[in-house]
């Protein structure tokens, strides 16, 4: 936390510049002295400051001023910084309006000039102020602050990305918070700005972009190297293993993650069968500890970054990447995992980020408290979602397709499903449309075995219903399945019917592909993207893990 904040304003610049001195000499190891020379510039300080999330302890301002006197100025800072001290310099003639002005600005005291020697006459006051301020502080949220609007897909987007980053912030709703609009307008944002991000720093950016947000706060984004041993696509927990196993065993290794480590899993409210984890832990929790392990070991991780192609060049693998900058490896991972699959229905795509919502996302789980939340899936990840926001919801009803959890989901998640008052389970159910203008208002739910249908209110929708792969960047270079996951290993020869059956390249090497390679020699796969991969946590830990033996056996061989 930065220094609390004295500040002094006097229009005479050898008394500001005296009075700041002796508040330096005495106060300067605890606070943060600051100085301005009019009262209009004294406010700017003030809303600067308010940016910045700073507070300030105590006002030491000038009475007789030009354009603005100093009660006129502490009528208008006090309610940016209502709990700040407010101590009035006089001369001797003032005195009288001083007095008067003590009930209409709420002075603590004012002080005559000259008040030497200081030790006497201004640090025994200030003393008293500032330890009775003390007593009564309550810090504020130290770090970015996020203004913006429940319902638009921009703002959740924003939050999405921090949190995912595990980068603490502050949620301020236009529509709900009465400081929101004070500091768009101490911002100086008008026209459309939301969502607006302010910076610990004072600075902010309007309806940034993930990259600009990553950029300003310090995420790694560019490479610092041209050439690495190991080149990593995808952050998920997969990746996250293969960069500790293969950084910690001396290979220079990146890993390249378009949104956040942890991939999928990392939105995971709570995993509670994960080895060595006895109570559980959530996706964040697991995805931290990763990364944290996998810097420590040297691994460069660029986020948001995203891979847009690959290919060959002599024993090398160039991939590309959104920006258009190259990396070139020795080997190549693909650990991309895969994306909640699209809810083709009415509505649903118009209301995405607008209450309809793919994952967990539980950066809106406070903004449904008290509400009724839908959940559509069986399967492990729609059971954990339903038990976190059952914590916050009044009601969560899950939509299930099939007669019932058990073919999809494990049975520890059943029997906390069963034992949670607020949790419905409605089998044989489909959302069939989303209804509303700005945001979800209503969905229309059919049984299938009724053909019944209803229209029920609804402002959250929650979509977990399997999962697709994004390999198409992949072109024809890279042989998948004609459902798009990546063919590895023995694999090769009778998966997929589609035109992704046939490699192009000819293996052209005596040895058959290790277990997780790919038809082209010194491009492995792991993890969810990789066809018939078992789709877990343990397991994409365990194949990212063993993936980097099989890359020093590649590397041996060159």
């Amino acid at each position: 936390m930065s220094k609390p904040v004295i500040l002094t304003v006097d229009d005479d610049p050898e008394v500001l510049q005296a009075i700041a001195r002796d508040l330096r000499q005495q106060y300067g190891d605890r606070y943060r002295i600051m100085r301005a020379n009019s009262g209009q510039a004294a406010l700017e300080v003030v809303q600067q400051l308010t940016l910045r999330n700073d507070t300030v302890a105590l006002f030491l301002v000038d009475q007789r001023m030009p354009q603005m006197t100093g009660v006129e100025f502490l009528e208008q800072a006090v309610p940016i910084f209502p709990e700040a001290k407010r101590v009035l310099l006089t001369a001797y003639a003032d005195t009288e309006a001083a007095i008067r002005s003590i009930n209409a600005a709420h002075l603590d005291y004012y002080l005559l000039k000259p008040w030497d020697p200081p030790e006497e006459k201004l640090y025994p006051i200030l003393d008293d102020l500032l330890n009775d301020w003390l007593a009564h502080f309550h810090p504020e949220f130290q770090g970015i602050r996020v203004i913006g609007d429940r319902w638009s897909a921009d703002s959740h987007r924003v939050k999405d990305f921090l949190a995912r980053n595990q980068i603490p912030y502050r949620w301020l709703d236009i529509e709900r918070d009465a400081n929101a609009q004070k500091l768009m307008d101490y911002a100086k944002a008008d026209g459309p700005c939301l969502p607006l991000v302010l910076f610990a720093d004072g600075s902010h950016q309007r309806r940034p972009d993930n990259r600009q947000i990553a950029e300003k706060i310090g995420l790694q984004t560019q490479a610092t190297n041209p050439f690495y041993d190991l080149i990593i696509i995808g952050g998920g927990p997969a990746g996250l293993a293969a960069a500790v196993y293969g950084a910690s065993e001396g290979l220079r290794t990146v890993m390249i993650e378009r949104e956040a480590p942890g991939g999928q899993a990392g939105t995971s409210s709570r995993i509670e069968n994960y080895l060595g984890f006895p109570v559980g832990l959530s996706g964040s929790d697991l995805a931290r500890r990763a990364v944290t392990q996998a810097k420590r070991f040297g691994v460069e991780i660029l986020t948001p970054q995203e891979a847009t192609s690959i290919h060959l060049k002599d024993d090398y693998r160039v991939v590309t990447l959104s920006d258009g900058s190259e990396l070139i490896g020795h080997a190549v991972i693909l650990a991309m995992g895969v994306a909640w699959r699209r809810l083709k229905v009415p509505g649903v795509d118009r209301l995405a980020g607008a209450g309809v919502y793919y994952g967990a996302a539980q950066t809106e789980a406070l903004a449904c408290a008290g509400e009724d939340v839908f959940v559509v899936g069986g399967a492990n990840s729609a059971g954990q979602a339903a038990m976190y926001f059952a914590r916050f919801a009044r009601k969560v009803t899950m939509l299930v397709r099939g007669e019932s959890l058990t073919k999809s989901m494990s049975q520890y998640l059943i029997d906390q499903i069963d034992a949670t008052d607020n949790i419905e389970v409605w089998p044989h159910s489909s959302v069939i449309e989303a209804k509303g203008n700005d945001h979800l208002e209503a969905l229309v739910i059919e049984n299938s075995q009724t053909g019944e249908t209803q229209t029920l209110p609804a402002k959250s929708l929650f979509i977990f219903i399997g999962a697709v792969p994004s390999t198409e960047w992949l072109g024809e270079l890279v042989k998948r399945d004609e459902r798009g996951f990546i063919v590895t290993g023995g694999d090769m020869n009778g998966a997929g019917n589609g035109s992704q059956q046939a490699p192009i390249l000819p293996w052209g090497l005596e040895r058959d592909p290790f277990l997780l390679e790919t038809n082209v020699p010194g491009i492995f796969a792991v993890g969810d993207v990789r066809h018939g991969s078992i789709k877990r946590v343990a397991s994409g830990v365990g194949e990212g893990s063993i993936c980097v033996q099989f890359v020093h056996r590649y590397l041996s061989n060159l």
